[in-house]
């Protein structure tokens, strides 16, 4: 086979060779005495195919000798015309428009921090020379010391791929290839990247296509005209391609899209770069070395379609092996981690920011020392990419809602690594490798989380993949999904004891891929498949029985067709409640897994993410010792957040679609359930994690209806970091209710935190916010809070935080203009006298507070009492806390007396009344109790010293049995106090 541009053409020098004897044709041709080598070369080829190229080469070079149009070249002319301005021009105008167009990153790398370019900073993956014979033999057995550990023999660097070969050849076809996740469409980036910044002088000129680009077209096109149509620039390079030195390096990536045919039977020969054939058939001509020889050629392929491109084509295999170092790993982390604005901020990073992202790395750093299952996952450049955009998720998000939820990052990622790909070109099916995924892994994947399994046996995996294997095409799907994406979502365990066994990647990925399994239906039983399939038939083709028949014959014998059949024409609605009735399957595993009794009292969900990347602070766990059951939390979430909007359309985009009407129809079936079971009240991380799931499902209307039932929200102990309180305050800004409790007493709440729940704060009429170190600049926030118009608050207890003498002075004005205020505890808050006589100052201009609390602030005699001073003239305060202040037994005899002379103020000093117990001794030593951790241990001890001896005094001063017996009961509780601390057991 040959195109017809491969003939003679009709020119000066042929016409006076027409005339001549065909011997003497070849002698002009060839040269004296070559007719008798041309027969013996035609006997033994019996076609002229192969003779034909350099035939015509040369006739086109000899046809200026022999007179033809064309003017005769030689290399120095070849080498004057590459450098004409023109031509350089063109060529550095390419350049600048490649690096502008690789320089882009997808959306998903720019929201989460910059993305460090190309062509500033990168870390090169593992790259080993390989062969085809490697490729094609049998797997090794899948370890960790396989996977982590490439020859360091085999490893040869970017600019090194067309170096000659072991016997001295010159390299000029190379084959990239790899599996899912290693890094080679990266790779490849960054080979145009040094190309355009002068760092690959070898060629002269580098013209990138996308294979997948390729595949689309079915239009015939020369190669000249593909070139400018991709790059109209080069409009004035490419009449020189093919008939000067340039040297020029063509780039195929994906080349797995394309399916290539390399039979002459099926793809003819072409050496003309301005013929119209397919683009398939441009790029098997250039492969062959038909077309273009002169050129370098690189080609990228997953490792299943390497074989499509014959051995003899192919003058280099390489294979990317990822991050196959630990040490590639850090110092990615450390790269990604330490941007300067990685934080998100739009000024520098502060010193507390940068000493965040440096223990961040630190932390990462130590546990991938560790070697443990975090490496094992890194060792895919994609999965390093994963951990990074999930630690910028936990602790630099700084937006209110945030802009990204960590369902969206799992979807995003699956997108950057799939991107719609089809698991094999070759099979008619064109099932998208994502949909194949979910049908298998996500099976594997569920029955793991509904086992509480996170380790799998060969057994298990030959279980799930295996199971439809009924013709051929349904086994070479499964080779090639081994083959290329395997590795990408199971990995061998490091565990001792376990190395057989896989596990994925990582943790939340399990959970991930059985959300998926699960929202796309393929939990189904044999009726809800036929019944969703024939119904959905039935409502586009009406009676068609022939389509019906080919669906229902997939899943049931023949002999009851007609049975069924007639049903269906009769009754064709009761088919389509088998949809409805999947709906609710997913609605109550949702509920359920979100809700299960035994996933109680452990760590909230982000935590555990927190923990899994940057490993737990402490001691190892010792090999022998039984792990913790796994939680699985994370499970129901991600079925939340894959029905949210955002993440269908790209899942959509991956060939799972998920219509909004079954969206629809599961978020109605999961309401009741949801709301009756989230009204039972909830530990405050398991309330965390009901937040999150809302959040995550991106549904408004859903989460404000599941929210107005919620009036008290405790998640106190919670650590609230800024994506917590992101999400706390969209989810319950979904709504306008008053919330009646908001408890986040020792949140390590900041300055921050404040300002992003301030709206949550208004409506919000019990606040406590004790034990979060919320400083003078934290009152700022406070004032503007209890000043504000439509502010709720009614108790207000920021015991336990340095609030000052400063602090004091900005709650003071408060205090002042508020009027929704009744009870506000400042104990334990290092007012000091100045800070107690601050608000005893703005006190009278309050006409609605009831109880103050200035306990242990180390207050003197003339504080307290002008404070209790300014109470008595109060018109509506009844209460005032001021035991374990440093007030003498003088001070305490004039407060006695004060509150004589006025019944309504009630002050709380000591343990007694006079020669009575006081009511409120029960709540001081429960607020000593409650303290203790926090407090100054050696001066609770003397306070309590002093009450007991307050107590003993009082008791014998009475002559009363029943007094008396009450005195000893209240002593023997603070003795007992006193014994434990001293014993360190309380």
């Amino acid at each position: 086979m040959h195109c017809r541009r491969c003939l003679p053409q009709a020119g000066t020098g042929w016409k006076r060779l027409k005339g001549l004897d065909p011997k003497m044709q070849v002698d002009v041709l060839l040269g004296p005495g070559s007719s008798f080598v041309l027969k013996r070369i035609l006997h033994m080829n019996r076609t002229w195919c192969f003779l034909t190229p350099p035939l015509r080469a040369f006739v086109r070079h000899q046809g200026g000798y022999l007179g033809g149009p064309s003017q005769p070249t030689s290399p120095q002319l070849s080498q004057m015309a590459l450098k004409n301005v023109a031509t350089s021009e063109a060529i550095e105008k390419h350049k600048k428009y490649l690096a502008d167009w690789f320089r882009q990153q997808p959306n998903e790398e720019r929201q989460f921090g910059p993305s460090f370019s190309l062509d500033t900073a990168h870390v090169d993956p593992v790259i080993r020379e390989s062969s085809l014979e490697e490729i094609l033999k049998p797997s090794p057995e899948m370890t960790v010391q396989n996977q982590l550990q490439a020859p360091l023999s085999d490893i040869i660097g970017l600019p090194n791929l067309f170096d000659v070969d072991a016997c001295g050849r010159q390299v000029k076809n190379v084959v990239l290839y790899g599996t899912v996740g290693t890094g080679k469409s990266t790779l490849i980036k960054k080979m145009v990247m040094d190309w355009c910044h002068g760092r690959l002088p070898r060629f002269e000129l580098l013209v990138p296509f996308s294979c997948e680009d390729l595949s689309q077209s079915s239009v015939p096109i020369s190669l000249r005209r593909l070139i400018t149509k991709k790059y109209l620039h080069l409009r004035e390079v490419v009449p020189t391609l093919g008939s000067t030195n340039l040297k020029v390096l063509f780039i195929l990536n994906g080349l797995d899209r394309l399916n290539l045919d390399f039979r002459l039977a099926h793809t003819e020969l072409c050496c003309d770069p301005n013929e119209p054939v397919l683009p398939s058939a441009i790029v098997v001509n250039l492969l062959r070395k038909y077309m273009m020889p002169e050129a370098s050629i690189i080609v990228t392929t997953r490792p299943s379609a390497v074989r499509r491109i014959p051995s003899k084509f192919v003058g280099r295999y390489v294979e990317v092996c990822g991050f196959s170092n630990t040490n590639l790993q850090k110092l990615y982390f450390q790269m990604r981690l330490s941007q300067p604005d990685c934080s998100g901020a739009s000024g520098p990073a502060t010193a507390e920011e940068s000493r965040e992202r440096d223990n961040l790395v630190e932390m990462l750093s130590r546990n991938l020392e560790r070697h443990n299952q975090i490496a094992a996952a890194c060792f895919l450049p994609s999965y390093c990419w994963l951990v990074c955009t999930t630690l910028h998720f936990l602790y630099f998000t700084k937006s209110v809602p945030p802009a990204q939820t960590l369902t969206g990052i799992y979807t995003s990622f699956l997108r950057l690594n799939f991107s719609g790909e089809v698991l094999d070109s070759t099979d008619p099916s064109n099932i998208s490798m994502m949909k194949y995924v979910a049908k298998t892994v996500g099976k594997l994947a569920y029955e793991g989380v509904m086992s509480r399994q996170t380790s799998f046996l060969e057994e298990d995996l030959r279980r799930c993949f295996e199971v439809e294997m009924k013709v051929e095409s349904e086994l070479n799907l499964l080779n090639v999904f081994r083959s290329d994406v395997f590795r990408f979502f199971l990995t061998p365990c490091v565990q001792p004891g376990k190395e057989h066994t896989f596990v994925f990647t990582i943790p939340a990925m399990q959970e991930y891929l059985a959300a998926l399994y699960v929202v796309l239906g393929e939990k189904k039983t044999l009726t809800q498949r036929v019944g969703k399939e024939v119904s959905e038939v039935i409502g586009k083709v009406s009676e068609d029985v022939a389509v019906v028949l080919s669906i229902v014959s997939k899943f049931l014998p023949l002999r009851i067709l007609p049975l069924l059949f007639n049903l269906i024409k009769i009754f064709p609605r009761y088919f389509s409640r088998f949809s409805s009735k999947d709906r609710d399957t997913i609605a109550h595993t949702m509920a359920v897994e979100m809700f299960k009794e035994e996933d109680y009292f452990n760590d909230d969900v982000l935590d555990q993410i927190n923990s899994s990347i940057l490993g737990v602070e402490g001691p190892m766990r010792h090999p022998d010792e039984a792990s913790d059951d796994e939680v699985f939390e994370l499970f129901p979430i991600f079925m939340g957040g894959l029905l949210s909007r955002r993440n269908r359309a790209i899942l959509d985009q991956l060939g799972c679609s998920i219509k909004n009407l079954a969206a629809f129809e599961i978020a109605k079936a999961m309401k009741k359930t949801v709301i009756r079971n989230s009204r039972k009240g909830l530990p405050p991380s398991e309330l965390m994690d009901y937040l999150f799931f809302l959040h995550e499902f991106q549904n408004e209307r859903f989460t404000a209806e599941a929210i107005q039932s919620l009036r008290t929200i405790n998640l106190s102990s919670v650590k609230m970091t800024p994506l917590k309180c992101s999400v706390l305050a969209s989810v319950v800004g979904t709504t306008s209710h008053e919330v009646e409790e908001l408890n986040l007493a020792s949140c390590h709440l900041d300055v921050n935190s404040l300002r992003t729940l301030f709206p949550v704060f208004l409506r919000c009429k019990r606040l406590h916010l004790q034990l979060n170190s919320l400083g003078p600049e934290a009152c700022m926030e406070i004032r503007d809070l209890l000043l504000h118009e439509k502010c709720m608050v009614s108790t207000l207890r920021l015991a336990d935080n340095p609030v000052t003498e400063q602090g004091a002075r900005y709650l003071a004005e408060a205090i002042a203009g508020n009027s929704s205020l009744s009870h506000l505890s400042l104990l334990h808050t290092s007012l000091g006298n100045q800070g107690v006589e601050v608000i005893s100052q703005h006190l009278a201009q309050n006409k609605h507070l009831r109880e103050l609390d200035v306990a242990y602030n180390s207050v003197t005699d003339e504080a307290a009492l002008a404070l209790v001073e300014e109470a008595k003239r109060h018109t509506t305060l009844e209460k005032v806390h001021l035991y374990f202040n440093d007030i003498s037994e003088e001070g305490k005899q004039a407060l006695h007396e004060l509150r004589k002379d006025r019944d309504g103020v009630k002050v709380l000093v000591f343990l007694t009344m006079g020669a009575d117990v006081s009511d409120y001794w029960a709540i001081i030593l429960n607020v000593v109790q409650k303290n203790l951790p926090i407090w100054d241990r050696e001066r609770v001890q003397q306070h309590l010293g002093l009450l007991l001896k307050d107590l003993e005094c009082s008791r014998r001063q009475t002559a009363n049995p029943w007094k008396k017996a009450k005195f000893m009961r209240v002593e023997n509780e603070v003795k007992r106090m006193l014994g434990k601390i001293q014993q360190g057991t309380l």
